[in-house]
């Protein structure tokens, strides 16, 4: 991992005496997922609550929010709460007293999309502007800095030089998608869902439109391309950017997958956690990790283990990205990492393979059939390289095998045994007149002492050992001893009073973290905020209450005219409806850009279709980006 040395230091961040604290943020789809999130290595964690997260499958309640804000701030671990959904009238009343039971339970801040909240009687919690803001411009990223956000939602489609004009733009801190599943749209203007299904994205009930099989057809409605996933994604994966985006003026790093499975969670974030170990490591001067603890690793974190559908960097390091280097056109699934050939097939259960390397019983096991379709099975039992399905079977000689789960590496991760972090302590023994004093430091600037009347009596034997295996008996806390320092020499003290000490040193240093822990706030807005230059509000900016729209009509939209709303309240009556606007370019991912001599190999105008819905497809070259529009107006 390169060395940092660029002055001067970005803008943003936690600064802390010019040390930029650097986050890693992991996502929670429930209580357990945050703290094994935690425990591998997460500086923040960010859930839904009972309502209003944009994944509505991942929604917790007060209780369970509580437990893992109480466990967080243990290390001085953030939680951030997602309450990105576009909110109807009718719920105003219930996301406004939402966020203060939140407020109430310690919640470090709220992830939101909807401006209504600007506009509600709120307690001071922080709030983060949500990638489904939509935030495309440094002019957006300031007035919403302006408004009152304390930290931006990167887009994943920009480019370091882009998100570097950003950082130029705001003094907030930058929070960017390092991981995971890409929306093929920009995140918070896609309606392809709501308009094709009626399930809105902006509700957190995405039907993934994105993962759909379609036709590519001509005007006439002649296939040019059949059944392929076209606008599916790769997989993001930065894991080898992670300085760039630090130099560019990121500083939270954000793991995507409220859906994700424990397993998944624990790998990424351990994954992610020691790369940025290892650049904070590099550049003490500038850089230090958001929370504090050290994390011990039971196993070998490797994201190509964890589901994925293939990776990409997406846009991050600029200009037009290869053919084919996007999409996953061939399957919307996870087809894992290849691990041989199927050499004869003996039953419709069992084959010979050629293997890259050695399985194990219970692996999970994929294959692409003749007619392109990805099918997967599991392994009952492997005998070298003979190998025994749990079910029928139809593979031929030659087919690749590809493993997407590994038995053996999962059940490490499954087990307790895949982590362990911890606070580690330097521990000082001393006396001090008649008192006996431990004194403890954490290495981020809190000590604390605890002293204790006690006559020291000369031992008959070394007591050195015997102490240490008294004090270092943290296995009830977050702390462990790393060094202890023992100036008693060889004098006696009974294994109570060390206890005893030992107790009220860590109580007083837990108390200490309590006093200390310092909460972000919201963001007072600037004095006679106005829209950007050139901003015109549209049905693309989600409005779907009154508060909302009392909001832009305060900064300056347009009073006289209809204010424009979301399509969710206010279907537009026009033929074709654009459903999503994507820098990806379908074009360019098969090789036929417009811009290239290859142009004529597709025709101009361009249809994605399936059984139910056709899509006509828009190139706009002069800004790099592909426009979809739905060909019906109404849901159904």
């Amino acid at each position: 991992m390169k060395e940092i040395n660029k002055e001067p230091l970005p803008k943003g961040g936690n600064l802390t005496d010019d040390i930029i604290e650097v986050e890693l943020l992991a996502p929670a789809r429930n209580a357990e997922v945050a703290v094994a999130a935690i425990n591998h290595g997460a500086d923040a964690v960010y859930m839904g609550a009972s309502s209003h997260g944009a994944r509505q499958q991942a929604s917790n309640s007060i209780s369970d929010i509580r437990g893992v804000v109480e466990y967080a701030h243990r290390f001085g671990v953030k939680v951030y709460v997602t309450v990105n959904t576009i909110i109807y009238d009718e719920e105003l009343a219930g996301v406004e007293k939402l966020v203060w039971e939140l407020y109430g339970i310690g919640v470090d801040a709220l992830i939101v999309q909807d401006m209504a909240l600007l506009e509600m009687k709120l307690p001071p919690i922080a709030l983060h502007a949500s990638t489904q803001c939509d935030i495309r411009t440094p002019e957006k990223a300031r007035f919403l800095q302006d408004a009152g956000f304390s930290q931006l939602v990167l887009p994943r489609e920009l480019s370091a030089d882009e998100i570097r004009k950003f950082r130029e733009a705001v003094d907030v801190p930058l929070e960017a998608f390092v991981h995971g599943a890409l929306c093929v749209s920009y995140s918070g203007d896609c309606q392809a869902s709501f308009i094709a299904t009626g399930r809105s994205a902006n509700r957190g009930e995405c039907a993934q439109i994105c993962r759909y099989a379609f036709d590519l057809e001509d005007e006439t409605g002649r296939k040019l391309v059949r059944g392929k996933h076209l606008l599916s994604l790769k997989d993001m994966n930065r894991l080898d950017y992670l300085s760039d985006m630090l130099e560019a003026g990121v500083s939270s790093f954000k793991i995507e997958g409220r859906l994700k499975d424990a397993a998944y969670v624990k790998n990424v974030v351990a994954a992610y956690s020691r790369a940025l170990d290892r650049i904070v490591s590099a550049n003490p001067r500038h850089f230090r990790r958001a929370s504090r603890g050290r994390v011990e690793y039971g196993f070998e974190p490797d994201v190509a283990k964890s589901f994925n559908r293939g990776f990409t960097s997406y846009f991050l390091k600029g200009g037009n990205p290869a053919a084919g280097s996007l999409a996953s056109v061939d399957s919307p699934k996870w087809t894992g990492e290849r691990i041989g050939v199927v050499k004869r097939v003996v039953s419709d259960r069992i084959m010979d393979a050629d293997l890259d390397s050695p399985l194990e019983n219970g692996d999970g096991l994929g294959f692409f059939n003749d007619a392109g379709v990805y099918c997967g099975f599991r392994l009952n039992r492997v005998d070298g390289s003979r190998l025994f399905a749990a079910s029928d079977i139809e593979v031929r000689p030659g087919m690749e095998l590809y493993r997407n789960f590994d038995k053996k590496w999962s059940d490490v991760l499954a087990s307790g045994k895949s982590a362990r972090r911890y606070i580690p302590l330097s521990m000082l023994l001393r006396k001090a007149g008649g008192m006996l004093v431990l004194e403890l430091c954490d290495g981020r600037g809190h000590d604390v002492a605890a002293s204790v009347e006690f006559e020291c009596q000369p031992a008959k034997s070394p007591q050195a050992e015997a102490r240490q295996r008294v004090l270092s008996k943290l296995g009830d806390t977050e702390f462990a001893l790393d060094k202890l320092t023992d100036l008693l020499g060889d004098v006696f003290v009974p294994a109570s009073v060390l206890t005893t000490l030992r107790r009220d040193a860590v109580a007083a240093l837990s108390a200490t973290y309590q006093a200390a822990y310092k909460c972000d706030y919201r963001r007072g807005a600037v004095r006679g905020l106005r829209l950007p230059q050139g901003f015109m509000v549209s049905r693309h900016d989600n409005i779907a209450n009154r508060l909302s729209e009392k909001f832009y009509r305060n900064i300056g939209a347009d009073a006289d005219g209809g204010m424009p709303r979301a399509v969710e309240v206010e279907l537009p009556g026009e033929a074709r409806i654009r459903v999503m606007q994507t820098r990806y370019c379908l074009r360019r991912e098969l090789g036929c850009c417009l811009k290239t001599e290859n142009a004529s190999r597709l025709p101009a105008k361009l249809y994605l279709a399936t059984a139910t819905d056709r899509f006509r497809l828009q190139f706009d070259c002069a800004a790099c980006r592909m426009n979809v529009y739905s060909l019906r107006s109404s849901k159904g």
